[in-house]
């Protein structure tokens, strides 16, 4: 057999349920959905909460939320949607710091890899730990099926959703689609069929631009992790960073302190 006879012959067994029991969830906190396999990651990235300065407000919702949801109570999907680099993605991570010695577990999952949604949803139903599907930057075009597939098998397929999963995503777009018109649709028709999934979260939380001062701020807390004060010359420095590449934001100040400390610490060890 060929090697594209072999490939053709994986991918059309799809996920296998008896390869992934509860010792499998049990043992790591984050998994990658792949074409027909669950990889566990043994080294997930964990943000400290408290570093993510600025969103106070949509740190008590996505926490609250989720914390019903580690309880066994009602929650919902939730949409966290807004600006570049304001901690969308890192504070969903941080969940795991927070709840998953309670069982959460987390699974990203690629847009590509909705069709198997599924198939999924079969593995994780008997199982005692509570997942997170999550959908990191997730967009999409106008006609793309993924989009209609994920709106099916988030409220509106035939099959029951298990109780156990929820679906987390972070995107640039409010509304997931770009918003063009479309030839041969009403104008009305086309902003129906934007936020048709957008309606299937039923939390929807707003991650706005940051202003010079949180993003000061930010700097600041970071530098505190290696002992280091803000002063007029750093905060220069800070400010230079962030105006060269455009953007305050929180990975912007990330990016900024990983570059000043390894440059500090070049000079001292010369």
């Amino acid at each position: 057999m060929g090697i594209i006879d072999e490939l053709i012959k994986e991918l059309s067994k799809g996920l296998i349920p008896e390869k992934y029991d509860e010792e499998f969830f049990r043992k790591y906190l984050a998994f990658r959905l792949k074409t027909n396999r669950i990889e566990p990651v043994k080294y997930p990235h964990i943000p400290d909460i408290k570093k993510l300065v600025g969103i106070e407000r949509q740190k008590e919702i996505v926490v609250g939320n989720t914390r019903q949801f580690v309880k066994g109570l009602p929650a919902n999907d939730i949409l966290l949607w807004g600006a570049k680099g304001t901690g969308k993605s890192s504070l969903v991570k941080a969940l795991l710091d927070i709840f998953g010695n309670e069982g959460l577990r987390i699974i990203q999952i690629n847009k590509s890899e909705i069709p198997e949604l599924a198939q999924l949803y079969e593995i994780l139903r008997d199982k005692h730990q509570r997942f997170i599907l999550f959908f990191d930057d997730l967009s999409f075009e106008p006609h793309d099926d993924a989009f209609r597939i994920l709106k099916s098998l988030m409220d509106g397929d035939v099959e029951e959703r298990p109780g156990n999963v929820l679906v987390y995503a972070t995107t640039n777009r409010r509304h997931l689609i770009p918003d063009t018109e479309e030839n041969g649709k009403f104008p009305e028709e086309t902003l129906q069929e934007r936020i048709s999934l957008v309606e299937r979260f039923g939390i929807r939380v707003q991650f706005p631009p940051m202003d010079k001062k949180l993003y000061l701020k930010s700097v600041e807390t970071y530098l505190r992790e290696y002992g280091v004060k803000v002063n007029e010359e750093i905060e220069r420095e800070s400010l230079k960073w962030a105006t060269e590449r455009g953007s305050f934001s929180g990975r912007t100040a990330y990016q900024f302190v990983k570059d000043f400390i390894g440059k500090v610490k070049v000079r001292e060890s010369s």
